[in-house]
């Protein structure tokens, strides 16, 4: 899930809200929108291929 922030840069968060926090775990900020869905692929390959 990328959101972009106030600062112009891209989050990227994960889809389930963390129950420590009560928030989505941030798993990285990004230049760009291209920067952070690179990312989120990368993310959802290494769930699977652990």
């Amino acid at each position: 899930m990328i959101r972009k922030l106030a600062s112009g840069e891209y989050r990227l968060y994960s889809r389930k809200i963390d129950p420590k926090t009560g928030k989505r775990r941030n798993l990285g900020t990004f230049a760009s929108q291209e920067q952070a869905r690179q990312h989120e692929r990368e993310v959802q390959y290494f769930k699977r291929h652990h």
